[in-house]
């Protein structure tokens, strides 16, 4: 897609979104499905599409079914596989920004710098690579999963072969009969190692704990079913709905990790039945309860990594030399490829370090490495600010679309009322916001998240669980269906700012 719009120079518009994957999109085609044509999105990229543009390793796929994985108001009758491979969900949000019209309020090309609350203007001033722009509320979708982090290890500026992220895959990179280090055993190692393996001469996995594996209960959608959802389009939403509900109900094992004993033992199955060596099986055994971390979903990672060529080092990366990689346990595999299967920076967001509020701190600062906010949408002292997939919106067990519908609705009834009411800017109330943790906290205490067993990076630095809801996802969209202005400081558009009593 081309870059559409005004070029460099200062704008005003009533709305600034800040990224243009799900949740920028979403925000964008709900704004003009309510008549509200006043706004931009900002992407630095050339393309719509957030971490299915910016991902494009081999064998990369949703591990959410593809009729649940898409928005409510936009189903998509022709999806190929019950998961759906990378690229076609990247079609899908491609052809959403067409046909519904969102192309002239795309600014591609447009890296946000900066966004700084002005008091005295009541509007955020966004600064971008490409211009300024004047806005009475921003919405920040950047995306928890398009920063890829590397580890900070010695020596590792003096690779000499190549070496890249799974991010920001380098398809120039021939890998056939290659030596190749792999590190990390995550979500996407586990879908990339499978397609790599049969290529490479040598792979060195680098796997410092091992993931739980379920199987992947995929399977093409022949023509005559897409024909049917085509026809029929309640038949495909009645599919959504069973997805959701079945999914829905996982989350008992989630917050009560008892309930975990049966998908831990038919995860275990699953392992048992495909590595056949009890040695490697062991290695292979993850030591805390299924869900602490990120549940894994694939039908051919254990075969994969059981071939000839493949060896498993059960350590973590401790140095990297000019031509192999050395391990925690002492390990050192030569190698020719690098690759990094080692995650994102999915709490503290780059865009958290850009954002300055109403006191002159930006985000990062007032969170102090543990981010919060109020439903994982607002945060006290950023006045007219939402944020799409904040803090503990993340889920182990369902859609995080259906949690973004969920924050755009609340958006829109903030507007609403910000429309009937005369009211300038809203910010919620810090007592809000803390008796909202607390909440959120407490509920978390108990969840396999919290005491299953495992570090993961649903964890801060302060050891609080800010990523995750805790619990049913239909109970988030109860509370996101009205926006709760008593709980809301509001500016009105005379000088003066008063509360609304609670």
């Amino acid at each position: 897609m081309a870059v559409t719009g005004n070029g460099d120079g200062r704008h005003e518009h009533r709305i600034v979104i800040i990224g243009s994957g799900f949740g920028g999109l979403g925000t964008a085609i709900r704004l003009k499905q309510e008549g509200i044509e006043d706004f931009v999105v900002l992407e630095k990229a050339d393309d719509v599409g957030g971490t299915w543009r910016e991902n494009t390793y081999p064998g990369i796929a949703c591990d959410v079914p593809s009729h649940l994985y898409s928005f409510s108001f936009a189903p998509n009758p022709d999806w190929s596989r019950m998961f759906s491979p990378g690229a076609e969900i990247q079609r899908y949000l491609q052809r959403c920004t067409r046909e519904f019209g969102i192309e002239p309020h795309l600014r591609l090309g447009h890296r946000v710098t900066s966004a700084t609350w002005d008091e005295e203007s009541r509007r955020w001033h966004v600064q971008t690579d490409r211009g300024e722009f004047v806005a009475q509320i921003v919405v920040a979708a950047p995306g928890p999963l398009h920063d890829p982090t590397l580890p900070d290890v010695p020596g590792i500026e003096s690779f000499e072969g190549a070496m890249f992220h799974s991010a920001t895959w380098d398809h120039d990179v021939d890998l056939r009969g290659k030596r190749v280090a792999v590190i990390g055993t995550g979500a996407s190692s586990i879908q990339f190692v499978p397609e790599i393996q049969p290529l490479v001469g040598r792979l060195h996995l680098f796997q410092r704990t091992a993931p739980w594996v379920i199987p992947r209960l995929d399977h093409r959608i022949s023509p005559r079913m897409r024909g049917l959802y085509r026809a029929f389009p309640k038949l495909q939403e009645a599919m959504r709905g069973w997805i959701y509900a079945s999914r829905e109900a996982a989350v008992m094992g989630f917050m009560h990790p008892r309930v975990m004993a049966l998908p831990q033992r038919l995860a275990m199955r699953h392992l048992e039945q495909q590595v056949a060596d009890p040695a490697l099986r062991a290695r292979l055994t993850p030591t805390y309860t299924i869900g602490c971390k990120r549940v894994l979903i694939s039908n051919v990672w254990y075969p994969a990594i059981t071939q000839p060529n493949v060896d498993v080092v059960s350590a973590g990366l401790a140095e990297v030399r000019p031509r192999s990689v050395v391990g925690t346990d002492g390990t050192e595999a030569d190698a020719d490829v690098l690759i990094f299967g080692t995650g994102f920076r999915a709490l503290n967001p780059p865009i958290s370090e850009h954002l300055v509020g109403r006191e002159g701190t930006t985000m990062a600062e007032h969170w102090n490495g543990s981010p919060k906010a109020y439903l994982g949408t607002t945060v006290a002292g950023f006045p007219n600010l939402f944020m799409l997939v904040g803090p503990n919106t993340g889920l182990g067990h369902n859609s995080i679309v259906y949690m973004i519908e969920s924050q755009i609705t609340y958006l829109l009834d903030a507007l609403r009322v910000m429309d009937a009411g005369g009211v300038e800017t809203i910010e919620v109330r810090a007592e809000a916001e803390d008796a909202f943790i607390r909440h959120v906290d407490e509920e978390l205490q108990g969840s396999v998240w919290n005491a299953g067993g495992c570090a993961s990076y649903y964890l801060d630095a302060s050891g609080r669980n800010s990523a995750v809801w805790p619990g049913f996802t239909w109970k988030y969209r109860a509370r996101t269906r009205h926006f709760d202005v008593a709980h809301y400081t509001l500016g009105f558009r005379a000088p003066e700012r008063v509360s609304v009593p609670a």
